[in-house]
């Protein structure tokens, strides 16, 4: 089976495919400092708890944001399947046009929701991918990846605000259930929840008035479903998106 692996720089993605299905999704921590021995033995436990070992995994396909994890995900495919793994990147066959200035410096897992996205949705489609930073990608009625928009996550703005505001306490990331906040507690969450899908329909709209005609637009990421209820222009969450890319990538390549 196939082990996709999706590392970003809060959390990391994992996903066993058996062909085109996916058997078995997990959400961890990233750890930057984990060496290869650490992640094999936090792998060994997500792959027991699913009755699985690590002889049912034959192959890996990898997308990461976090260099130092690349090198320790590279090393933990290795030792599971004795081949090389396949390491997403601008230089990677994708079966995609990529109408940027330098390709090389896309993220792995931004190519890889646009091959998920086009294969499930059809072109145009923009994507809204919530983690430690909020990335859209546009790809254009033609097919082709044309760019996007990285902005401060919603975890990320939170952790900003009350780092640098001495008179605010953490609060929790929750849609209270109104605008006009009662409390400084509801003021906060107001601003960070609504502030945020009015900031990401705003940035759509003006892809939409660029590109000169709309498109489905697919949120996912580990925050996706804290806010996209409200949204007027996401059309579809997908929390499999970048996952089922990597899939996509791995089965173009013929291994």
């Amino acid at each position: 089976m196939l082990l996709a692996v999706d590392v970003g720089n809060t959390q990391t993605v994992l996903g066993l495919y058996e062909g085109a299905q996916v058997r078995h999704t997990w959400r961890i921590a990233t750890i930057q400092a984990d060496t290869t021995d650490e992640l094999l033995i936090r792998l060994r436990g997500l792959l027991a708890l699913a009755g699985a070992g690590f002889d049912a995994v034959t192959d890996v396909a990898i997308a990461s944001v976090v260099p130092p994890l690349t090198l320790q995900w590279r090393a933990v495919a290795k030792r599971l399947t004795n081949v090389v793994p396949l390491v997403v990147s601008g230089e990677t066959d994708l079966g995609l046009t990529i109408d940027y200035s330098n390709p090389l410096e896309i993220g792995a897992d931004r190519l890889a929701d646009a091959v998920a996205a086009i294969a499930l949705y059809g072109a145009p489609v923009v994507v809204v991918d919530f983690g430690t930073a909020t990335n859209i990608e546009i790809v254009d009625k033609t097919g082709a990846f044309v760019g996007g928009i990285i902005a401060p996550g919603l975890a990320t703005s939170a952790e900003a605000l009350f780092s640098a505001a001495a008179r605010l306490a953490k609060t929790s990331i929750e849609i209270p259930s109104a605008v006009i906040g009662k409390t400084t507690q509801q003021a906060v969450q107001s601003g960070l929840t609504y502030g945020e899908i009015d900031r990401i329909d705003g940035l759509i709209q003006r892809v939409f008035d660029e590109l000169g005609y709309s498109a489905p637009v697919i949120a996912t990421g580990g925050l996706s479903h804290r806010v996209t209820n409200l949204s007027k222009t996401i059309t579809h969450v997908n929390d499999d998106l970048t996952l089922e890319g990597l899939r996509l990538i791995y089965q173009r390549s013929g291994r």
